[in-house]
């Protein structure tokens, strides 16, 4: 369970981190677009974010320092879904920005709040696992040694 749960949180991250890496002025368009942070913190956020979600992403689909990847995954998720029902609660009709795009949406077209908070507050209910539970049999913490005396004894009895 853990494995796959790391891989989906990972896969995820790997994915939104990608679709914006390559254009972080839209980036940082979407953070703005929130209306949370000051204009220069949100510039900063929306070029630092997308690097952040990759590397934490690599970390878990590899599971190395899972349970520190599996917790910023967790905190990440859950300040998106905070960053949503903000936006929700403030009436903007923005896109998320999940995974690229972001800013004010166009006349007529309607924000998906709720799927996106259901979806976020999914990936925190996995990384929650990932950093309770024992990182799995492919991760290399347990191949390093790395996953502790009682996760590495919890990963032995699963084989």
């Amino acid at each position: 369970m853990t494995t796959a749960a790391r891989l989906i949180v990972g896969v995820v991250l790997i994915v939104a981190g990608w679709l914006k890496i390559g254009n972080p002025p839209l980036s940082a368009q979407a953070v703005k677009a929130y209306k949370l942070l000051p204009d220069s913190v949100a510039t900063i956020v929306g070029y630092g974010l997308p690097i952040l979600e990759i590397v934490v992403g690599v970390l878990l689909v590899v599971g190395l320092l899972t349970r520190v990847a599996g917790l910023i995954a967790g905190l990440l998720m859950l300040a998106f879904v905070f960053g949503i029902a903000w936006a929700w609660g403030h009436g903007y009709k923005i896109d998320c920005g999940c995974f690229g795009g972001g800013g004010e949406l166009p006349a007529g077209q309607e924000p998906s709040y709720l799927l996106d908070i259901l979806r976020d507050f999914g990936l925190v209910l996995l990384s929650a696992w990932v950093v309770r539970f024992p990182p799995g049999r492919f991760a290399l913490d347990a191949a390093l040694g790395l996953a502790g005396e009682r996760q590495t004894r919890d990963i032995e009895e699963d084989d």
